[in-house]
């Protein structure tokens, strides 16, 4: 099986040019991190309880928002609270972080990959349909770099086998889908607060999910088993009934979840001005397409801007020459030994050695988006 040219180019630092990503970090963030560590809490405590309060009003959450330590915590969770069990065949993208996928394998299910849609890099809707069938106990999607899925159309097959679709909304925070928030629509989402997305807690996930009823198993799933409401009572009254995890956030993760949350809209509008930005620039040249079908459902939440070019290596060293960082960032998770996958995905060949992400976040201009268009348009 042919494999994509290798990229040896080392992480550059942010005095040496452009860089492709860097951390947001809200202008409050260290006078409410000081307050919590003034305070009683440093752990799990009220701070985590407002964020989730806060989250859920301002994305418009219909249903129970549940925080932890990460993105791939929520996933897990997400599967266990879905009744994924052993054995379970699960449709997954086989183009994302392997956080995804990861966790189906602790529980000992079986991730089914559906390839992309050589477009957006988005699960595609054709192969879905040809892999969907009575063994298929969930759909999970990736909203790739921040752009929605066809949700109407994965909707409606979920619908038609009676299972529910599980939303990986790492990349998506602040994107909509025919006017409603990613994750508000379907049984299961989660979203992803590590380092470099657009609301941090440095680390940190959340999951929601519609039927309200399974609040409290998240939360005990959460923290080892254990009911904290009841945790005082004594061991008698808090028994412990199935296996729980230690997932939860910490209040220090919080406040800075919270400081984000106050400046969230300013954040969004400005990473989506840079990607408008890219598209204005790359739109009509030849040799570059934008990961993007551009479809007016969809609301892009402009976490990462990605390009297919032929040439990539030429392109990445062409920008490197000039102090400009890109990458792949993801990669397809059907070549990892660990999934024991050899199906073939020949959507995910046509692209495998033509997607580029270029930089894109709140330490840049758009002047600095300019110069990126500027040196691509010079060829590679």
């Amino acid at each position: 099986m042919a494999r994509a040219p290798k990229n040896d180019l080392p992480m550059m630092s942010t005095d040496e040019g452009i860089v492709l990503f860097h951390p947001h970090m809200p202008r409050k963030a260290k006078e409410y991190v000081c307050d919590t560590l003034d305070s009683r809490w440093i752990g799990q405590g009220p701070k985590v309880d407002l964020f989730e309060a806060r989250f859920r009003e301002q994305f418009r959450q219909p249903g129970p928002c549940i925080s932890t330590g990460s993105g791939t915590d929520a996933l897990h969770l997400a599967y266990l609270l879905a009744g994924i069990k052993a054995g379970d065949e699960v449709l997954v993208p086989l183009f994302t972080c392997t956080a995804t996928n990861i966790p189906l394998l602790y529980i000992g299910a079986t991730p089914k990959f559906v390839d992309v849609d050589p477009r957006t890099l988005n699960l595609s809707v054709e192969d879905l349909k040809r892999k969907i069938s009575d063994r298929s106990r969930a759909i999970v999607c990736v909203h790739y770099g921040g752009l929605p899925c066809d949700m109407a159309a994965i909707r409606g097959l979920a619908d038609q086998y009676g299972i529910p679709v599980i939303e990986d909304a790492a990349h998506a925070l602040g994107a909509t889908y025919a006017g409603e928030p990613i994750g508000s629509g379907s049984e299961f989402a989660m979203y992803s607060f590590q380092a470099i997305k657009h609301l941090t807690t440095g680390d940190g996930g959340l999951v929601t999910f519609l039927d309200e009823s399974l609040a409290p198993l998240a939360r005990r799933l959460r923290w080892f088993g254990i009911d904290r409401t009841n945790k005082q009572k004594g061991i008698w009254e808090n028994d412990i009934t199935e296996v729980g995890y230690k997932y939860q956030m910490t209040d220090i993760g919080a406040a800075i979840g919270l400081a984000g949350l106050e400046e969230f809209d300013e954040t969004l509008a400005y990473r989506r001005a840079l990607y408008r930005r890219y598209v204005e620039n790359l739109k009509k040249l030849s040799d570059v397409t934008i990961a993007d079908d551009f479809d007016p459902r969809k609301e892009h939440a402009a976490w990462l801007f990605t390009i297919l070019i032929e040439k990539r290596v030429d392109c990445q060293l062409k920008l490197r020459s000039r102090r400009i960082e890109s990458a792949q960032t993801h990669f397809r998770n059907d070549r990892y030994t660990v999934f024991g996958c050899e199906e073939a995905f020949p959507a995910m060949d046509s692209v495998d050695d033509k997607y580029l992400v270029l930089p894109l976040h709140t330490k840049m201009s758009l002047g600095d988006v300019d110069s990126v268009c500027a040196v691509l348009k010079e060829g590679w």
